[in-house]
């Protein structure tokens, strides 16, 4: 098992936008010197509590500041992006990596955000406008010119050569381009039989144990339409953790503060408001009322000591049938600095190592 980190990027509303994005430059040092593989920067537009509308701008003064941990988008939001304009954005941000960029994907599930760009969410118009975006940026990547896609949303031609020199020229310096990776949150999600369908990497966020479960069924339908083997070596699991000397300080540092807080402010009243609390619950006749953030710390977040944490995971590690790597959910603790970071140190080394006799390759338990 490999550790990586997801940030939404979360920040409290009170927090300035560059006070917030210096604390997420401030952890992604930290990451990189503690050896984690990889870190994924979500991208929103009209969320108090996840300001951060351009992830590619992080992620630039990111790899000028670290040597060897992977950082991507997690993800661009597709629909409000010209492909053709994102195509040679990110192939320029994986040069500056040196080979280093994950290119993340998602549709958009804020309605906010919709309303914004005027996208038809609730017909899954972002769900279409995202499969069509993705087919021309990998077409730009990969079809030689010249070419015109006519599709639904967007016409886009990679001309021929022009007056002797002008010509499309900009590839990924990665061949044929990034990983590509992409979240899923749904039962049954069309995300991520997208991602088994063309070999992406599956991301399942932040849910209940036993309901994530499903979405490897789902990685493998997909996969089964274009006749491929997906590895759970590639299944990204998004879970909030926190880990202390204690379980009682740990309980204190995430129920007590701001995991705690931007799940009671923000995340759960937002599931709540999309009927999505039932994703959160460890069986379905448990009312929305006890879905509390005292419930998800003890059902769904991994949250102790070294040793309590090392059990946690193995159990969601049996549950779900196995995973290849862990992604920290990160939270604001810019108020606490050294708690956050021996969260991540604790983990990376003293959980790790208790869990390299888990192997990824083995199936469902039965």
């Amino acid at each position: 098992m490999e550790l990586g980190y997801f940030a939404m990027p979360s920040h409290p509303p009170e927090c300035g936008l560059k006070e917030g994005h210096d604390w997420d430059l401030q952890v992604l040092r930290w990451l990189d010197e503690l050896g984690y593989q990889e870190a994924w920067i979500g991208e929103h537009h009209t969320a108090p509590w996840e300001p951060h509308p351009s992830p590619d701008l992080l992620i630039a003064q990111a790899l000028l500041q670290t040597r060897n941990i992977r950082i991507g988008p997690g993800g661009f939001l597709l629909p409000y992006h010209h492909p053709a304009e994102l195509a040679n954005r990110v192939a320029m941000l994986d040069h500056l990596s040196n080979g280093r960029l994950n290119f993340g994907v998602a549709a958009s599930g804020l309605p906010s955000d919709w309303a914004m760009f005027n996208v038809d969410g609730m017909s899954g118009q972002n769900r279409d406008m995202t499969r069509e975006a993705l087919e021309i940026i990998l077409m730009m990547w990969t079809e030689p010119a010249p070419w015109t896609h006519k599709g639904k949303f967007w016409t886009v031609t990679k001309p021929d050569t022009m007056f002797d020199f002008l010509k499309p020229h900009i590839k990924p310096q990665q061949a044929p381009h990034p990983p590509i990776g992409v979240a899923g949150l749904s039962k049954n999600s069309d995300t991520l039989k997208l991602a088994g369908e063309r070999g992406f990497i599956p991301m399942s966020l932040n849910l209940n144990p036993a309901y994530v479960g499903s979405h490897w069924d789902s990685v493998e339908a997909g996969a089964a339409k274009t006749g491929r083997t997906p590895s759970r070596r590639d299944w990204r699991m998004v879970r909030e953790v926190f880990v202390a000397d204690t379980d009682e300080e740990a309980w204190k540092l995430s129920t007590g503060d701001m995991m705690g807080r931007m799940m009671g402010e923000y995340f759960l009243p937002l599931l709540g408001h999309f009927g999505f609390k039932d994703y959160l619950k460890a069986s379905p006749d448990v009312p929305d009322s006890d879905v509390t953030v005292e419930y998800c710390a003890r059902n769904n977040w991994i949250v102790g000591s070294p040793a309590t944490v090392t059990e946690k995971i193995e159990k969601i590690y049996q549950e779900v049938g196995g995973f290849g790597v862990l992604l920290v959910f990160g939270f604001d603790y810019k108020h606490k600095p050294e708690a956050w970071h021996n969260s991540l140190r604790l983990l990376k080394q003293e959980v790790l190592p208790r869990l390299k006799h888990l192997d990824a390759s083995v199936g469902r338990a039965a």
